[in-house]
Formats: structure tokens, sequence, C-alpha cells
């Protein structure tokens, strides 16, 4: 979920100092944005004050980043601003398109073919910041291995995959989200997810959670440390001691925010 899709010496640092994020020779971005980045998804909502394009200047532009591999195999920079008119595939019915965008639904998944000719099956959401359709590759969507340290069964990681409910024996409910600036929704302020990442294990910490669609969100502080819970965050510290960080020093958090105008995600 968390895994780096990127290399960050690949960022394409010209089109990010076209728009003010490249000073000094550094990149001014935070490292939660700049991680999102990497790992495929966009940014949260950034303010660019005195743009200029092709000979026009913006004065103010509020807008989400994203990365897109080019024809020549670079990275190009995506920006996505708030669009006026909302624009669906041509494959989603009217009526689909506006539970989405009325809220109604969270998420649908349609079987359509790509530009190649295959078909495939993606998760369509909407992005109400932007006034974008957002479409995700299901295969393309990475399950975690346990959460909160539960093991997920492989029928829980294809709903995850597919933007469904997953819900554990503590309670714990959430669903992977391409709109959330984390990736996923919860019923709970925070969880542990757990990867396995070339034979070892991943830890990453997500909190302060967006709640998911009809569900009261769990905010006391019994309900978001289970045992589970807490079972992964010893885990998670132990092996960061080992690493030789110490406690007081804990693997950074979560940050991803919840893709280019044709919404792919990938």
């Amino acid at each position: 979920m968390n895994q780096q899709i990127f290399d960050v010496q690949d960022l394409p640092l010209d089109d990010l100092g076209k728009i003010g994020l490249i000073q000094d020779g550094g990149l001014v971005l935070d490292r939660e944005d700049v991680d999102t980045l990497l790992s495929g998804r966009r940014t949260a909502m950034l303010r660019f004050e005195n743009l200029s394009f092709d000979g026009f200047n913006i004065p103010v532009l509020d807008a989400k980043l994203s990365l897109k591999p080019a024809a020549n195999g670079e990275l190009e920079l995506m920006l996505h601003p708030m669009y006026k008119k909302a624009i669906y595939p041509a494959w989603l019915t009217d009526t689909e398109a506006e539970k989405l965008e009325k809220g109604e639904a969270v998420n649908l998944e349609k079987m359509i073919f790509d530009d190649e000719g295959q078909l495939k099956d993606v998760l369509v959401e909407f992005d109400k910041e932007t006034n974008e359709f957002i479409i995700t590759d299901t295969e393309k969507v990475q399950a975690p291995d346990k959460v909160n340290n539960e093991a997920l069964t492989k029928e829980q990681k294809d709903r995850f995959r597919k933007g469904k409910e997953v819900e554990l024996e503590d309670g714990t409910k959430f669903q992977f989200s391409a709109a959330e600036p984390k990736g996923l929704r919860s019923n709970r302020l925070q969880l542990i997810v757990s990867l396995v990442v070339d034979g070892g294990i991943s830890f990453v910490l997500f909190k302060a959670l967006n709640a998911m669609l009809g569900h009261k969100q769990e905010k006391s502080a019994e309900v978001n440390n289970s045992k589970g819970f807490q079972a992964a965050k010893r885990a998670m510290d132990k092996q960061e001691e080992k690493r030789g960080l110490g406690i007081d020093n804990p693997p950074k958090e979560e940050y991803s925010r919840g893709y280019n105008r044709s919404g792919s995600s990938r």
C-alpha cells in the first residue's frame, strides 16, 4: 500500500521548479507529499502562486500533484486543479456517474476494455476536491498482509483491492480509496498495516483516518488501541530497535494523499 513505485532520483526537478517547489537547489515539498508522489498517488491540495505557463500568468492556483511515466520513460509532473465540470468515462452511465458525484456510492467496480483491447477490472471513484473521476486498476492495488496484527485472508485481500469493506475480528473496518489522502478509510482513527516486502515485514502507522461512508467513526482511545493494534505496535517498535533507531525514533507515519486528468491512478 505504501510501497514506492518511483525512485526519488527520477523526480522531474525541472517541472517541480517551474511551480516554485525547487529553491536554492533543494526540493521545498513536505516529506509526506514526496512519499505520496513516489507511491504513485496524488498529494493533498496545495496552493501555488505566480505561476507562468505558455505566456500566461496565474496569480493563485490550488491543485494536487501526481507523477505519470512519459513515453520516453521519464516521470512527468501532473497538476490537478479544481475542474468546473466533471467529465466521466463513456462506459459509465448517467445514473452511475450521478451516484458517485452525489456521494450516494463511494465507488463502483467495472469491467472495461483498455486502450489495447484487454479486459480490465477497475474501480471508479469521484474526487470532490478536483471534480474528477478516478479510475484505478484493481490488479495494481497492493493489499495489506496484516492490519492490527490480524492476517488478512485471500478473500479479504480481494475485497480490499476492489474497494470493498473489510472487517477484522476486533471490529475494525477499512477499505481502499484512491480518492482519500491516505489511500484508505476506516471506522478507526488509526491502525497499523503490515506488508511483506522483499522477504521482510514493513510496518506502516496510519493516523487521522477519514471515516467510511455510512459508518460512525469510533474515536475513543480504547477502541482505537485494540489488543491487535497494541501487538502490532510492539512488533513495530521492536523492529525499529533492531535497526538501531530506538524507541524515540519511530518509523515515519503514513501521510499518503489520496492522478492525471484521465483519472488513472497508476
